[in-house]
């Protein structure tokens, strides 16, 4: 996510180290080098005019601290005045009014709106601890209704049924008696998707917006369209009165345009960003953290929180406790640790908060991805329970059962056991230090919020 910007400004920061201070001369190349990151990111121009100006007028003769480089007194401004063009803020749905808290989603065709409801069920099942109701409008698109059914059985939430025969509104009406009469915390509202110049699907969502009285009207949009994403919730907005807008697919998005223009075009806030595919895979719109991402200081609070709703404490304080006792990291809690990976969004997700990441190598950070700890899984699934206890006994004939077990060649194993011996060196220090929460709350008070000023 946002690569090529985080690439272009980590840039900007090398060409200025090493300076004094900070002035008129030296900072000049730099802003334009900040202007064309922008650009190329798809920010939509009046965003950029006004960020770089911004940039300027607080950067230009700032004294450079003792304790910092010019290249980190400059960074600071960028990332606190990207963080005020996103909204300072995270911005939280409104679940103080009176059940059903009723919220009506919109967006474009193909935005990933059914999918985007199904992942907010799940956030607030199982971080707000509401029951939630889902409910489909669409009665245009084929099997529109099935899929949100379907996904909402994966992610435990109650679905209300309805038919493509039937109108729009009377389903929402149908919809909100249920609620009312079983309690419901939430009821989340799938529309069909549309298009802002179709009046009568306009016409459609607006008499829906009457009908249903919605605490939040939240507008999902694709981040990958960049700034014509702004532009539609622009046109939306003027139809109807949201409240928020959900991005989707940011982890396609390398550029980050959508989310750098959506706030100052709109007015209105980012109050979720979608992250993958999972319905797992949906995250609260943190301007401070995303800032910090973008500048490449990644986003350790983010990281720390999803461990700790994710790490299994019980299997994570027997491992710190073995460790402890000196025993040694073998195959098994390897298999644990890439199991535990998977469980807080995969590998991409992972390193995307780790601070520096853009640093490394693109190419050793394309040979770290899901596909290859699912390698890694398999070959220590072909292994046996001796094996994985003590892996100083894998050699030559066990390591072609191994691969022939895995569907891998010999050389792959032989990449597992190097690795493996490398992150025994890492766990043994993680253990004098009491396992892999305490060592990310570690990096927390290194890279405070925001990046470590």
């Amino acid at each position: 996510m946002f690569d090529s910007l985080t690439e272009r400004l980590s840039g900007v920061l090398k060409n200025i180290r090493g300076q004094a201070r900070l002035t008129e001369t030296n900072i000049k190349d730099a802003l334009r080098e900040v202007r064309m990151a922008l650009l190329e990111a798809d920010v939509a121009l009046p965003v950029v005019k006004i960020l770089v100006e911004q940039i300027r007028e607080k950067a230009i003769g700032q004294e450079v601290l003792s304790s910092l480089t010019p290249g980190q007194a400059l960074i600071k401004v960028v990332r606190d005045e990207l963080t005020l063009l996103m909204g300072e803020q995270c911005e939280e749905l409104n679940l103080q009014a009176r059940p059903p808290v009723t919220v009506l989603m919109a967006g474009l065709q193909g935005s990933g709106k059914t999918t985007t409801i199904a992942k907010l069920a799940r956030w607030l099942i199982e971080r707000k601890k509401k029951t939630v109701m889902v409910v489909s409008c669409d009665i245009y698109r084929p099997a529109a209704i099935e899929q949100l059914q379907s996904l909402a059985d994966e992610v435990k939430a109650r679905f209300f049924p309805s038919l493509a025969t039937q109108k729009p509104v009377d389903i929402v009406k149908a919809a909100i008696e249920q609620a009312r009469k079983q309690a419901i915390d939430v009821l989340l509202i799938d529309t069909a998707g549309r298009l802002h110049v179709d009046d009568e699907m306009m016409n459609e969502i607006k008499l829906l917006h009457v009908t249903a009285q919605p605490t939040e009207t939240l507008f999902v949009v694709d981040s990958m369209t960049g700034q014509d994403a702004a532009n539609t919730a622009k046109a939306f907005n003027d139809a109807l009165p949201l409240t928020g807008v959900i991005l989707t697919k940011a982890d396609g998005d390398s550029r980050g345009g959508a989310a750098l223009s959506v706030r100052y075009i709109t007015g209105k806030p980012i109050k979720f960003i979608g992250i993958g595919e999972k319905t797992t895979a949906l995250e609260p719109f943190y301007p401070d953290r995303i800032a910090s991402r973008i500048i490449g200081q990644g986003d350790v609070l983010s990281l720390i929180e999803e461990a700790e709703r994710q790490v299994d404490r019980t299997q994570a304080d027997k491992l710190v406790a073995k460790l402890k006792k000196g025993e040694k990291f073998n195959l098994e809690d390897f298999r644990n640790q890439l199991t535990q990976m998977h469980n807080m969004g995969g590998v991409a997700t992972f390193l995307d908060k780790i601070p520096g990441i853009n640093q490394i190598p693109e190419e050793a950070r394309a040979q770290v991805n899901d596909k290859e700890m699912r390698r890694l899984e398999a070959i220590i699934n072909s292994m046996t329970p001796h094996e994985r206890q003590m892996p100083a006994v894998i050699k030559g004939s066990r390591k072609r059962r191994i691969a022939q077990g895995s569907g891998t060649q010999v050389q792959d194993v032989n990449r597992l056991l190097k690795y493996f011996t490398q992150m025994q060196k890492m766990t043994k220090q993680m253990g004098k230090r009491g396992g892999i929460l305490s060592m990310m709350r570690n990096l927390k008070n290194r890279f405070p919020p925001g990046g470590g000023f």
